[in-house]
């Protein structure tokens, strides 16, 4: 049957007039109240008082208030589905809304202008559920605390407009459309459903569901509004303008208009409906420019990136996960892959926490046929069992060196190892640390096996032993860098000096093992044969320990370490190629070879002193120099007591910190440059400047160690630097500051770069330089020398950005830098004025193909310590030498040395093989001077500027200059000074020299004070490196008794002689006629 206008109007004004007049009532009760309040507040305070205080009235009054308290709390359990029976209520309500809306489905397939009997059946199905709404509504009002608020709400306006038709139609006996199609609304409230219902858990799918039910709620709300209208027509002309249009085709003029293709086929023809179109379309635009696209982000995410990896059988694969950025990919990739180039057979499954970023994914699709992105988090047994962590080689975690919270960045990551090993315990795993003393939680890991491959690479640790290396030996930093780092560049060439320096940046530490044939030979014979007759640098052996299992890794070993077979070699060379040689070495086949090219896989091959006091204290472990802990405020200093504390030849090291600054970890710093085989007269001073807040919080890891002094103040300010005696440096490092969060990551070396210019504008004159002042601690940054009159502070700075170099890069007074702003690539860092960790990155990749790389390492920055021994601890043993009778490394001169009496000396083959054979010497790369630019602007004020630059693994037949510099790994009993030159030291002289008499020991266990003028010892320790070659790893260090005695050294390995082992020595002597021994 028809309706009647009036019949319309009812159902519409129903709804309004429930609304308004609620609201209404709602508007007067709070005015109400609040004035009642307010009266109170005013007069009759103490009427109301007395009404309280009252028996009576209390217990009514309080008791009402509890019922009410009660009641209310248990309809907001309800309500918010925390109960099992609150769960069915809200689940219902959202069914039975869903099934009123089918009805509305249902009705509208009839004309808008008639109405509905009651003999259709759903129409008392759909008063049925109105009340159930009714009585829904009325627990919502009661519970909430802001009625107003609550009034106001989507779902309350969706019941006020929707309920009271209902009941006008129960009255009428008859039922309308009207404004039914507001249920659609209630598809807002899907998420929260299949929250309850456990259908949706992660984070993507929730967001897909709350982005669907808004379209589809507001798809559906438009076209039932858009119907109603169209049908009905404009009230001002009685509808003359209506048209007959179904909802089905009402919905599609919505998405029409959503998509904004607007086909014309079905238009609005009302004024109502146009102007509903009108402000629809813009509301339009903002839900197909967000949600739509979102959605199918969303879902092409979840199919692209949150599906499991295929593990294939045969393909070998490692999982990495941590810091997953493009940066660290970047660089993670560019290790990785060189290490075979060509021959990657390994794929990389990155799992990182977020989705990646369009630049990422770009990386990702370069890479494609090594790597895979997995979206999952490595915490989680889920996420790790999509990317098969039990069947992957190992599980990488990558650190984020430039975070701001340091100690969080480690946490994380140690809890991802530990998800890992609970998930499975043989899955290799390999981690980044920043803070050294965060180490220790990762062995407490029962899973945890430094045998199967598990590995820690510290940050802190490595990167200050690097700069407290380079502060012993000039260039060294460089010199070990050089071995990890990779430029595939073409650069234009401008010096003769560029040349030698990107030809040093070919080669590589490589191992290898050693042929059978060399087994009971000495290390220095092996390593002349190998740099002979197959130019291959031998530096280190793998040595086996008195103790079973154990091994340890030895650097130039002395003659009584004869080597065993299989014997694991350290190598510095250009490809792994090439040092397959020593492994196919045979004594019988290849004893008149002169080619190595030659020397290749046989048919035979398939068989199988001086004395030194040990009066020093040391530490437990004997490695490193030790004292009683000393107070701060004794070695603390003032800026107005320079007279008092006069240093020379000391080390200055610039910090910056405060009292929240995360701790760098100085004891890494200090420990390389404390180590046991330097005598305590060749220790250098060690001065520290920085804010005393932040040294304080440092002192308690320092306080054990010798000859450490604190200067607060800030290396900024000239007046403390001089207050450190920094012209008299034999090294002055700059730290970076401690991990800060700053917008720009070119900012982050702020600090540094400022220090590093304010250091380099002091000029000193040379004649301020005592006479007990060696002129070669001038030589590093230029000395003194014919009409120069002035010099630089010798400087060795740390950037966080690599990028950062082209703000020093003017420094060193030198033209033809390499084009680019490439750290590796400039002269600061080919002089070795600059450090940065960044290269860190490429021992990930180090690690993973071969960690005794890694451990060797470890164990030339740190002082002798690795990762292994530390885990094996320290206890009463013998090893094959003592701990501190190890190998460390300096800076000769080819004139003032004993590298003097080498005849000839003109090629580096002659000075490595004469070196080797008579001191037992290991020659390992060269220092030289870079030639002077005659356009150099500085000569205009009268200063005469020189540096250094580094050639590692120079070729056996690289011609010599006699300024140039020897890197040498110098065993511990050999003296490196002239008797007859002891008087003078040269200005290339860079060695350690001792006294000729005895002196007595100083008491270690009470330092000095400052007050008093620190003694000179009559020996100048001058750029020399702590030692690299003590027996670590799997071995165990030899321990000081209580006393200070050592305890007895045994020797390893067997001293007999297998055939053939004569006849190779003479093979050796007649192939190295071209390198004679020295006299």
């Amino acid at each position: 049957m028809s309706c009647t206008t009036e019949v319309q109007v009812a159902f519409i004004v129903s709804s309004f007039v429930t609304f308004f007049s609620g609201l209404l009532i709602l508007f007067i009760f709070r005015i109400t109240w609040k004035a009642i309040k307010k009266g109170q507040n005013v007069k009759g305070t103490g009427l109301v008082l007395k009404l309280i205080l009252s028996k009576v009235t209390t217990n009514k009054h309080f008791k009402s208030l509890h019922l009410h308290g009660v009641f209310r709390d248990r309809i907001e359990m309800l309500l918010s589905a925390q109960t099992i029976v609150g769960q069915v209520l809200v689940i219902l309500v959202f069914v039975l809304s869903i099934g009123s809306l089918i009805i509305y489905f249902i009705n509208s397939t009839d004309p808008v202008g008639s109405c509905s009997s009651y003999q259709d059946k759903t129409i008392p199905i759909d008063l049925i559920f109105n009340a159930f709404f009714s009585f829904y509504f009325g627990l919502r009002f009661l519970a909430a605390s802001d009625k107003i608020k609550f009034w106001l709400e989507m779902n309350s306006i969706v019941d006020i407009f929707t309920i009271p038709p209902a009941f006008i139609s129960y009255y009428l006996k008859s039922n309308w459309l009207g404004l039914r199609f507001l249920r659609a609304l209630r598809l807002l409230e899907l998420p929260q459903i299949l929250q309850i219902l456990r259908a949706i858990k992660t984070s993507n799918s929730v967001k897909f569901s709350k982005l669907l039910a808004i379209v589809l709620s507001t798809w559906f709300t438009a076209a039932g509004f858009i119907h109603l209208v169209e049908n009905s027509g404009d009230p001002w002309i009685k509808g003359r303008n209506s048209q007959n249009i179904s909802y089905f085709e009402s919905i599609y003029l919505v998405m029409a208009t959503t998509s904004t293709v607007g086909f014309g086929d079905v238009v609005a023809k009302t004024s109502l409906g146009r102007t509903f179109i009108m402000f629809f379309t813009l509301g339009s635009l903002i839900l197909f420019a967000n949600y739509i696209p979102e959605m199918v982000e969303l879902f092409a995410n979840k199919r692209k990136f949150t599906s499991s990896y295929e593990v294939l059988k045969g393909k070998k694969f490692i999982v990495v996960c941590g810091n997953i950025t493009v940066d660290s990919v970047t660089a993670f990739l560019r290790n990785f892959l060189r290490h075979k180039s060509g021959e990657i057979n390994t794929e990389i499954v990155f799992l990182g926490e977020v989705p990646p970023s369009l630049e990422l994914e770009t990386i990702f699709k370069c890479y494609m046929a090594y790597t895979t992105f997995v979206s999952g988090s490595a915490l989680k047994w889920e996420d790790l069992r999509r990317v098969a962590v039990e069947s992957a080689d190992a599980c990488l975690i990558i650190a984020n060196p430039l975070c701001s919270d340091s100690q969080a960045e480690d946490t994380s990551n140690i809890m991802r190892v530990l998800s890992i090993k609970n998930y499975n315990p043989n899955t290799r795993v390999i981690i980044q640390i920043l803070q050294s003393h965060n180490k220790v939680f990762l062995p407490k890991i029962p899973s945890w096996s430094w045998i199967a491959g598990d590995n820690i690479i510290c940050f802190a640790e490595l990167k200050l032993g690097f700069i407290a290396q380079g502060c012993l030996v000039p260039g060294l930093c460089t010199f070990l860098t050089s071995l990890f780092v990779e430029e595939n560049k073409k650069v234009c060439l401008k010096q003769p000096w560029q040349k030698h320096f990107l030809s040093c940046l070919k080669n590589k530490l490589l191992t290898q093992r050693l042929s059978d044939d060399f087994a009971g030979m000495t290390f220095s014979e092996v390593s002349r044969l190998c740099f002979v007759k197959m130019h291959l640098m031998l530096i280190a052996i793998e040595n086996q320990s008195v103790l079973p299992g154990y091994c340890g890794l030895v650097l130039n070993p002395p003659a009584q370490v004869k080597l065993h077979k299989n014997t694991l070699g350290f190598f510095i060379a250009e490809s792994a190629k090439e040092v397959r040689r020593a492994s196919f070495y045979c004594a019988t086949c290849h004893s008149d070879v002169c080619t190595p090219e030659l020397i290749r896989k046989c048919s035979c091959k398939s068989k199988s002193h001086r004395h030194f006091s040990d009066s020093d204290c040391l530490d437990s472990t004997g490695m490193f120099h030790w004292c009683k802990a000393t107070p701060l405020e004794k070695v603390t200093l003032k800026r107005t007591d320079k007279s008092k504390h006069e240093f020379r030849n000391h080390i200055v090291a610039c910090i910056f910190g405060d009292a929240q600054s995360t701790l760098m970890g100085l004891r890494n710093f200090v420990m390389p440059l404390r180590a046991s085989n330097y005598t305590r007269q060749e220790l250098k001073d060690i001065v520290f400047i920085g804010s005393l807040d932040y040294l304080q919080r440092e002192w308690r890891f320092l306080r054990n160690f010798p000859q450490i002094y604190i200067l607060p103040g800030s290396a900024l300010y000239s007046g403390d630097l001089y207050a450190a005696n920094i012209e008299e440096c034999s090294m002055c490092a700059v730290l970076s500051s401690p991990s800060k969060s700053s917008g720009s990551q070119t900012l982050i070396d702020t600090e540094t770069i400022m220090t590093t210019l304010n250091i380099g504008s002091l000029w000193i004159s040379c004649s301020a330089r005592t006479p007990s002042e060696p002129e070669g601690t001038l030589q590093y940054t230029g000395g003194c020398s014919g009409k120069s009159r002035h010099r630089r502070i010798p400087i060795l700075t740390e950037l966080k950005n690599p990028s950062n170099i082209h703000f020093i890069e003017q420094l060193g007074g030198m033209e033809g830098s390499l084009p680019g702003t490439s750290l590796h690539l400039s002269t600061s860092f080919a002089t070795g004025a600059v450090f940065s960790g960044s290269f860190l990155d490429s021992l990930l990749a180090t690690a993973f193909y071969n960690y005794h790389v890694l451990e060797l390492v470890q164990m030339l920055v740190t002082g002798g310590t690795s990762s292994q021994m530390e885990h094996h601890g320290m206890t009463d043993c013998c090893t094959i030498m003592s701990g501190r009778k190890r190998c460390k490394l300096g800076l000769l001169s080819l004139n003032q040395t004993i590298l003097s009496d080498i005849q000839p000396r003109k090629t580096f083959g002659q000075v490595f093989c004469g070196s080797l054979d008579n001191f037992g010497i290991l020659c390992l790369g060269l220092y030289r001077m870079i030639d002077e630019e005659e356009r150099n602007p500085e000569h205009k004020r009268g200063v005469w500027l020189r540096g250094k630059f580094v050639i590692t693994r120079p070729d056996n037949e690289f011609k010599l200059l006699p300024s140039d510099l020897v890197f040498c790994a110098i065993p511990f009993n050999i003296s490196c000074y002239k008797k007859d030159n002891l008087s003078y030291q040269g200005p290339y002289e860079i060695i350690n020299i001792m006294p000729l008499t005895s002196e007595a020991p100083t008491d270690i266990n009470h330092p000095p004070r400052v007050e008093q003028k620190t003694a000179q010892p009559l020996n100048t320790s001058v750029h020399s490196l702590e030692s690299k070659t003590v027996l670590v790893s799997d071995s165990r260090q030899a321990i000081l008794t209580q006393n200070g005695k050592p305890l007895p050294q045994t020797h390893l390995g067997e001293t007999r002689k297998e055939n053939g082992k004569a006849n190779m020595k003479e093979t050796i002597e007649d192939k190295v006629s071209a390198y004679p021994k020295s006299n």
